[in-house]
């Protein structure tokens, strides 16, 4: 369930879900960076954080 809300808060913001999953972390300012060069990278990106825990 956690999981869920995760993604759908992910497609809402992408680096919301990240930071929800790992904090401020690498792949939180990885995901912001993706996020602001394009919405899709950023929430693929979100997604497989999420994904591969």
């Amino acid at each position: 369930m956690a999981d869920f809300i995760r993604i759908v808060l992910s497609v809402i913001i992408p680096p919301l879900g990240v930071f929800m999953q790992v904090g401020l972390g690498k792949d939180f300012w990885i995901n912001v960076l993706l996020t602001l060069l394009g919405y899709i990278p950023g929430l693929v990106h979100a997604i497989w954080i999420i994904a591969k825990k």
